[in-house]
């Protein structure tokens, strides 16, 4: 469903003059899949500032889905043997610790449990949490985030029901023996979640939102316009992307009693 652009673009330039075509070509895609035309839909990196320039007023595809939908979407990212949601997200670091709460930690953990077992087919997911401060904050001396946030987040997500460890210290929360003890982890903020998933297997993250009617997930990786034209693009991320959306619908349909 080919889509004319509003100007002619040149390769590796990004312009506002065509900003409108993109934003066009997302909304198509989310219509169809809201529709259920579509199954999912799988977006491709945008050049964020373009699109800002020419007046897209969210941080990036997750926040548009959500108030497109007028729910708060969950960010996961993912790779073989790794999922991590980062609770917070496109934020200047110095202001993490002042957005932080209880309440968000708590919903992102919902949403989380809830697709694993939908989305995924994992019957009982194992949650970790990770800590924001170093050592998990040494018991307050290093940070009280642990103690009057997130301990009362996971305290109250095991209330609900939901299998879930720590606050751990992130130090020690991402070599293979610590992953093999839970299925996702809840992490504090962007690069906690991304710097390991990307380190372990970059080629093959897939950026996934949850908690949506539609599936939607993409690559994990910027436009890489550096490389433009050069034909050394590496298509791994996009490849899984697609097949992590494909396996999510077939679920999602055969959820529904539809044959796909």
């Amino acid at each position: 469903l080919p889509l004319r652009l509003s100007s002619e673009a040149t390769l590796g330039r990004p312009t506002t003059a065509t900003a409108d075509s993109v934003l066009a070509a997302i909304a198509t895609a989310v219509d169809l899949a809201a529709a259920g035309a579509a199954s999912a839909v799988v977006t491709n990196p945008i050049h964020k500032s373009v699109l800002y320039a020419a007046g897209f007023d969210h941080p990036g595809h997750t926040e548009y889905l959500g108030a497109r939908f007028g729910l708060s979407g969950v960010m996961m990212l993912s790779c073989p043997g790794l999922r991590t949601v980062p609770v917070t997200v496109h934020l200047p670091l110095a202001e993490v610790a002042t957005h932080l709460s209880a309440d968000k930690i708590v919903a992102c953990g919902e949403v989380l449990a809830e697709s694993l077992r939908n989305d995924f087919g994992i019957e009982n997911p194992r949650l970790a949490v990770a800590a924001l401060n170093p050592h998990a904050g040494e018991s307050g001396t290093l940070g009280r985030e642990e103690i009057e946030i997130i301990q009362p987040a996971a305290e109250r997500l095991r209330a609900m029901g939901i299998d879930i460890m720590g606050p751990a210290p992130a130090d020690t929360l991402f070599h293979a023996a610590a992953r093999a003890r839970y299925d996702a982890a809840l992490c504090m903020y962007h690069d906690q979640a991304l710097i390991p998933l990307k380190t372990i297997d970059f080629q093959r993250g897939v950026n996934t939102t949850l908690g949506l009617p539609i599936v939607r997930t993409s690559p994990d990786h910027g436009t890489a316009l550096d490389i433009a034209e050069k034909g050394i693009a590496d298509a791994d991320s996009l490849i899984e992307a697609i097949r992590q959306a494909g396996l999510m619908a077939d679920r999602r349909l055969s959820q529904r009693g539809t044959v796909t």
